[in-house]
């Protein structure tokens, strides 16, 4: 007969006191949420100084210095002469950069100067009228003509009485007649040049001889304005960018040789939006930092505002693209210290506040 195996006896335990919650420290909750505002605040800083914050008083836009150039020619052909500045050399206005050979104009003004000269006293003769000398010499060949034409008439008489009994021959006759005419003639002619001298030239030949040395005139002006033209004068300040001819070079006109960088005034260029636009306005303060020196400031103003917008839709059918419009600002900015380059970028402040 088999028995049934028991289970071993359970071992029964002392229950343990159970043990006391821990306190947690007051100081936790306050160094989490200090730590958390600390985290906030640099992140809001950061977000502000890479985003700038724009108030009711001021707007703030994004832009470069305007790069502008001049090419710079000859107004006249010539072979060059002298260049004075190299690329990178700073120029003011009025300098002279480079010159032609001016040895061509100067031969053409001295021809026309001659020219000139010799059409003044042809003027100036006509002008004065003929010289006692010049009448007395023409009364004086209207008196040889008549005292000829006496001798000549006494001639003709007497042949035409002897040529009727034949003692002048026909021949002779003729002659004496022919001599007779001759003389008359001769004492037309001299009668009119005395007229001429007295009365002195007409007022038409005195106008063409005025007309004439205008005319010399004006030549010898466009040749003392090409001589001058054989220099290339800076038109205002700037930076040489590029020098495209060298010395010897035959150019023509407005072959470039050189190209200019203006360096005043200084022209922002930025672009506001829509949505700003009608906060802004002509002769509106503006204030320029750059990158290199933040702390500077540059005071300037608006200067111009495109009347057309610009990366336009084709067509604005909603207005969240209305809103996209930008249009282009010009922004004059004083430059005292030469510390603002062309092409660098720039931060424009604009004081909304004034309303002038």
């Amino acid at each position: 007969m088999s028995t049934a195996k028991q289970d071993p006896p359970v071992r029964q335990t002392k229950p343990q006191p159970e043990a006391a919650p821990r306190r947690r420290s007051p100081l936790v909750p306050v160094v989490a949420v200090g730590t958390i505002l600390i985290a906030a605040g640099l992140a809001y800083a950061w977000y502000r100084a890479e985003n700038p914050a724009e108030d009711a008083q001021h707007l703030t836009l994004e832009g470069n210095i305007d790069v502008r150039q001049v090419n710079l020619a000859f107004k006249v052909d010539g072979r060059i002469e002298s260049l004075a500045v190299d690329e990178g050399d700073t120029v003011k206005a009025g300098d002279v950069i480079a010159t032609l050979d001016t040895q061509y104009f100067k031969d053409d003004l001295a021809v026309s100067r001659a020219r000139r000269d010799g059409t003044a006293a042809t003027l100036a003769r006509l002008e004065h009228g003929s010289r006692p000398e010049e009448i007395a010499s023409a009364k004086a060949q209207v008196a040889e003509q008549r005292a000829t034409l006496a001798r000549a008439q006494q001639d003709y008489d007497r042949a035409e009485r002897l040529v009727s009994p034949g003692a002048v021959s026909r021949e002779s006759f003729d002659q004496a007649k022919a001599k007779l005419d001759e003389t008359l003639a001769r004492l037309s002619v001299a009668e009119e040049n005395e007229r001429m001298a007295v009365t002195g030239p007409r007022a038409e030949d005195i106008d063409q001889a005025r007309a004439q040395l205008a005319a010399e005139d004006a030549t010898i002006v466009q040749i003392e304005r090409r001589l001058a033209d054989a220099q290339l004068i800076a038109p205002s300040d700037g930076v040489i960018l590029t020098r495209a001819r060298e010395k010897g070079a035959i150019v023509a006109p407005g072959e470039t040789v050189f190209t200019l960088t203006l360096s005043t005034p200084v022209w922002v260029r930025t672009y506001v939006n829509e949505q700003d636009l009608g906060r802004i306005h002509p002769g509106m303060t503006a204030h320029v930092r750059t990158d290199s020196a933040p702390d500077k400031l540059y005071s300037g103003k608006i200067g111009f505002i495109s009347p057309t917008a610009e990366f336009t839709p084709k067509t604005v059918e909603t207005r969240e693209l209305r809103t996209n419009l930008v249009y282009r600002l010009r922004v004059l900015v004083d430059n005292p210290d030469n510390g603002l380059r062309q092409g660098m970028p720039v931060t424009v402040t604009l004081d909304l506040d004034d309303r002038e």
